[in-house]
């Protein structure tokens, strides 16, 4: 089987569940706070342009599906933890990534994006302590590489690991600017899509 990363469309644009794309297919999310660089990430490992980039945080405030090669979906969950935004709308938020987590079988993959300068906040730890309790597999990516020297970088990457109590090992390195990591990961996520789609056709 081969997976063509580039070949990505918008297929979907959610707010509840019943907007969902009805057509089962593996999906993967892609998760972490506001401003920490999602949109530009998936520009750079699927298809420039793909999603929006926003100058100002929590631009993305619907769930958005993405087709990728019509063999699997990434879904694009509304950032975390942006400051200036209403109560009631941060609820909604909340509700919205709340019941794509619990109630989306089709969910096989979580990529959390965290930025490489600072520790992980609060939302992160339950966020991934969430994906730890489902048992759903999860690819940690530090983001904005490129504005740490090395020695940053590697003392930071050292700090975020012993925060989270994981091996600094799993954590991927990435730029979109650069291009750091991004074959790495593109590879990993093809490896894993790919045995999730031949699990799923197996079940068939």
């Amino acid at each position: 089987m081969k997976i063509d990363l580039s070949n990505a469309k918008l297929e979907k644009i959610a707010v509840k569940k019943d907007d969902y794309p009805p057509i089962k297919m593996p999906e993967m999310c892609i998760c972490g706070r506001s401003n920490v660089g999602k949109s530009s990430f998936i520009n750079t490992i699927f298809k420039d342009k793909l999603a929006k980039v926003g100058s100002t945080p929590g631009k993305t405030r619907t769930i958005n599906f993405f087709n990728i090669d019509n063999k699997f979906r990434v879904v694009d969950l509304p950032g975390y933890g942006y400051a200036e935004v209403s109560k009631e709308e941060k609820k909604r938020w909340k509700n919205m990534i709340e019941e794509y987590l619990l109630e989306r079988e089709e969910l096989k993959l979580a990529v959390l994006l965290l930025d490489s300068r600072h520790l992980p906040t609060e939302d992160d730890k339950i966020m991934l302590g969430f994906f730890d309790r489902k048992e759903i597999p999860i690819m940690i990516v530090l983001t904005k590489c490129d504005k740490l020297s090395n020695n940053e970088l590697t003392k930071n990457t050292n700090l975020i690991s012993k925060e989270l109590g994981i091996d600094k090992e799993l954590f991927y390195q990435f730029s979109a600017k650069t291009g750091m990591g991004a074959k790495q990961i593109q590879y990993s996520i093809v490896k894993f899509m790919e045995e999730a789609i031949l699990k799923e056709k197996g079940k068939g």
